[in-house]
């Protein structure tokens, strides 16, 4: 059974599973052993073939300096929850000083970086670095190299470290957390959202918690299948959780920039297979009438599960799909309404995408609004029992 398979050199683990990547949407042609210089000329090209209309690059690409404009944004960002914003905000800003674009010499231009809707299509591309090499901090510092790292249009947005079999998964996750404390996620690589540890028998995934955050075990991840049956096995998770679609609708979707602590987190497998369900269910549902008797449905979670933050989602994906007149959440508590509220806040990073509803004249304005089919009502219960018995 080949994805049982014992890899008694790391070597041969890693060909193993660039092979299984390739075959899972990801560019069969790695990047070998690039410097970080050479990851940055490969971003600027694709951010010129993907931006290169009259509006935009007009048929002169990225200088120097203009890539710099870019990583002083990174640099100056610097925390994984403010670049998650950056990446999905779709497009940035810079102000051009190629003189070959005499039209917008000088001026702003807007650049697109990655668009979580464009999956496997469009303009996205899927590339894997091979062992890239780190910048020196010190000059008598060692010559650094990761694993892999996963490039969607050429952003570095996971970073995996293996270890062969029989080694335990905790030394790629330490390998992973000693490169942070030497800040070499720094640049480039600041923008990995994702890191993965590696063996051929475990995987944990968890969110980079930025060079100024801690890492936490406890939001280290295994993931599992849509049954929640744990699945460690190489194969599997290269398949699943490391393919195309997946990766990138990590980076899009069921990623959380939560602005109430600063840390950027990742769904759980469960999180993610519910909101999943929950999603698939409402954009194939054509009819909402007694007559097929599907009026709703539930999911049971446990207290600490991460309710809230799967709930959020659900509700941000169906909003996103135009499909649903209005998305509301619902609380059964007046006193949880303000802390829902927030925690929405807080999870969506843009305060205008919630509504709250002081009172129930607010609500029925919000219910009866037609410009709010992309923002989600937060109200209560007994709300909504008003509405119905006035």
């Amino acid at each position: 059974d080949k994805d049982k398979m014992a890899f008694d050199r790391e070597i041969d683990f890693e060909e193993a599973l660039i092979a299984r990547l390739s075959q899972k949407g990801w560019e069969p042609e790695t990047l070998n052993q690039p410097t970080e210089e050479d990851l940055i000329r490969n971003w600027a090209e694709i951010i010129y073939r993907n931006n290169n209309t009259i509006d935009r690059l007009n048929n002169a690409p990225l200088t120097s300096t203009e890539i710099e404009q870019l990583l002083t944004q990174i640099a100056e960002l610097r925390t994984p929850v403010a670049l998650c914003g950056w990446i999905n905000g779709q497009t940035t800003s810079i102000k051009r000083d190629n003189p070959d674009d005499p039209y917008h010499l000088g001026k702003e231009v807007s650049l697109k970086l990655f668009d979580p809707k464009e999956i496997a299509a469009g303009q996205s591309r899927y590339q894997i670095a091979r062992q890239p090499r780190f910048r020196r901090t010190t000059p008598l510092a060692q010559d650094r190299r990761g694993d892999l790292m996963l490039l969607i249009n050429g952003m570095p947005l996971i970073h995996i470290e293996l270890k062969k079999s029989g080694i335990p998964v905790s030394q790629a996750y330490h390998q992973i957390e000693k490169y942070s404390r030497e800040q070499l996620f720094t640049g480039i690589y600041g923008l990995i959202q994702i890191f993965v540890a590696m063996t051929p028998e475990e995987t944990v995934y968890f969110a980079n918690p930025g060079i100024d955050g801690q890492f936490n075990t406890d939001f280290y991840f295994h993931w599992a299948d849509f049954n929640n049956t744990p699945r460690n096995d190489w194969d599997y998770i290269a398949t699943y959780l490391l393919s195309i679609p997946m990766a990138h609708q990590l980076i899009g979707y069921y990623t959380i920039a939560d602005k109430s602590d600063g840390i950027l987190k990742v769904l759980r497998s469960y999180q993610y297979e519910a909101v999943r369900a929950i999603y698939d269910k409402v954009v194939t549902h054509r009819d909402w009438t007694t007559e097929d008797g599907q009026l709703g449905g539930y999911i049971w979670h446990t207290t600490g599960s991460g309710k809230t933050m799967s709930s959020f989602k659900a509700a941000q994906l169906i909003a996103a799909t135009n499909q649903a007149d209005k998305v509301v959440f619902v609380i059964d508590r007046i006193e949880l309404g303000t802390q829902s509220a927030r925690e929405y806040r807080d999870f969506s990073g843009c305060e205008s995408d919630i509504k709250e509803t002081e009172d129930t004249a607010t609500l029925i304005s919000l219910l009866k609004a037609s410009n709010t089919t992309d923002q989600l009502i937060v109200t209560s219960i007994q709300k909504l029992a008003l509405i119905a018995s006035s």
